[in-house]
Formats: structure tokens, C-alpha cells, sequence
């Protein structure tokens, strides 16, 4: 029990002093009502160009409620951060993050463009190194989701992930990896490899519709989920509580929509391409609420 208390003592105090120099954020839900987010600022350091994201847009798809509009920029240089991006105005740390969105179709125009869309949470720490935990979906193929994390100091990044194909019912890859030393290891058991297997939803495609997704950041247990388009019950996409690879320090929320020319969908070996149109995403809403 005294072992107990004194673990608690020192993670409490860890908790408050990063309290004491940071600034963090309360429960909140961005709904993009206004042209100015109220809990997000822009931060795209790319071309400035008008266009590329407007909050507060009307959209058929959601009734009388507005939306944030995202545009890829076709003459955009290929790389994160480039295209349009919303950075949390302050910090977020362990908690239940939630979105609603609706990727671009790209498929009947340019099918093998190489564009991604990421919801997670980034802050390279100059002394912790990289908190993140991420969504993205690449346009290619919108069956296919990309989930994980990112940690540990540049130039010796740590990934955990997992991609799926959840209107086949396919999990690709559930895995850890080292770039900086090749090490490629498949993740296996139930702390690791949860769910084993996903069960097909018939018809899902992340560009057809508005979906929600989320996930549930805890100090040994990171849970990505979404709920279902028909009944409304949470899927489980992955619930990992491996020891490796869960980020500890805050970090900031974020969207974006990028243009990766050496990333293809795994579906896709060719979707590397520049864009040539501005296509867009739209964003309903985004939520925070920590634990």
C-alpha cells in the first residue's frame, strides 16, 4: 500500500507540473459554427491561399448545421503540415476524442492521387519527444484506415499501428516498428492484437457518407472505435494496451488533408500522385473530453 500511495504521489506531481507550465484544455466540442474556431487555430505552413479551409460552411449533407471545410491546393508541395491544418489552441492529454467527417472521392477523377486525411493529436517535445496518436485515411482507397502511434526522439520514432479494411473485413497489419534500425515485429496477443478480427460493415467507404470516429487515450490503453453508419453501436477498430508505444506527455489535437507522394494506400501501389483538383473534406464537428 505505502509502495502504492508514493506511485501515486509522483505521477500526480508529474501531472501537475506539467499543469503548472502548460496550458490545458477542458471538455469542450468544436462545432465550426462561426468563421473562427473557437477551440482551434490554422497551421498550415504551406501556400497561403484562401481557399484551402473555411469554418462555418454550409453543407447538404448536414442539415441546417455548418461545417469546416478543408481544400487541397493542386500546386501544394507534398508533405504534413502543408496542406490545410487546425492545431488546438491549447493542450489535451489523456481522454475520449471524437469527430465526424467525410473524406473527398477522388476515385472517378483521379484515382491514384496521393492525398492523406489525418485526425490525431502531435507535439514533439524537445526533451520527451513525439506525442502522437493518429487516424488518416488515404483517398485511393476510403475502405482502408490507418491507426497508431508515434513516440519516442527524432531519428528513433517508435510506430505502433494497425491498417484495416472495414468494408472487407480485413486487418493487413497489427504492428510494431523501429525505422531507424529496419525492425518490423507483428504484434500478437490480446493486449496487443485486439480485436483479432474485424467484422465487415457492407458498404462502408469513408468518402460515401459522414462517419464518427474516435478514440480513448489512457496512460496504458489507447481504443480506436467508430460507430456503426446503421445501428449506432461503437465498433472497436483496435484496443491496445501493449507496453510499448502508448505516448505519455500532452499534446495538441489536429486536422489535416496532405499530399504525400511517397505513401500509397495499401490497396494501391500507384496513388502517389499530385492532385489535380481541390478536393475537400468536411468536418462536422470535433470533441475533447478529458479523463
Amino acid at each position: 500500500m505505502r509502495i502504492l500511495l508514493i506511485s501515486m504521489f509522483v505521477f500526480s506531481f508529474l501531472l501537475n507540473s506539467d499543469s503548472q507550465e502548460l496550458d490545458f484544455h477542458d471538455a469542450f466540442l468544436e462545432n465550426f459554427q462561426n468563421s473562427k474556431p473557437e477551440f482551434f487555430r490554422y497551421g498550415s505552413t504551406g501556400r497561403k491561399a484562401n481557399f484551402k479551409w473555411k469554418s462555418g460552411k454550409k453543407a447538404k449533407e448536414t442539415d441546417d448545421s455548418k461545417i469546416l471545410s478543408f481544400k487541397i491546393d493542386p500546386r501544394e508541395v507534398a508533405g504534413p503540415g502543408k496542406g490545410p491544418e487546425i492545431i488546438s489552441n491549447k493542450f489535451t492529454h489523456f481522454g475520449s476524442y471524437a469527430t465526424r467527417l467525410k473524406v473527398p472521392d477522388p476515385r472517378g477523377v483521379q484515382p491514384n492521387v496521393g492525398a492523406v486525411v489525418g485526425y490525431f493529436t502531435y507535439h514533439n517535445d524537445p526533451e520527451k519527444g513525439l506525442s502522437e496518436i493518429d487516424f488518416e485515411w488515404l483517398l485511393a482507397d476510403p475502405e482502408v484506415i490507418y491507426m497508431g502511434t508515434w513516440t519516442g526522439e527524432s531519428g528513433k520514432l517508435i510506430r505502433v499501428g494497425r491498417t484495416i479494411n472495414l468494408a472487407k473485413g480485413i486487418i493487413y497489419t497489427t504492428e510494431y516498428r523501429e525505422d531507424h534500425s529496419k525492425t518490423r515485429e507483428k504484434l500478437t496477443g490480446s493486449s496487443q492484437n485486439f480485436p483479432e478480427k474485424i467484422e465487415a460493415i457492407e458498404g462502408f467507404d469513408a468518402s460515401a457518407q459522414f462517419h464518427t470516429y474516435g478514440f480513448d487515450w489512457q496512460p496504458d490503453r489507447i481504443r480506436w472505435w467508430m460507430l456503426h453508419p446503421t445501428t449506432a453501436d461503437t465498433v472497436v477498430l483496435w484496443d491496445y494496451k501493449g507496453e510499448r508505444g502508448i505516448p505519455q506527455h500532452p499534446s495538441k489535437y489536429r486536422m489535416n488533408f496532405w499530399h504525400t507522394n511517397n505513401w500509397s494506400v495499401e490497396t494501391n501501389s500507384k496513388s502517389l500522385e499530385k492532385p489535380k483538383e481541390r478536393f475537400e473534406v468536411k468536418v462536422d464537428w470535433m470533441g475533447y473530453r478529458p479523463f
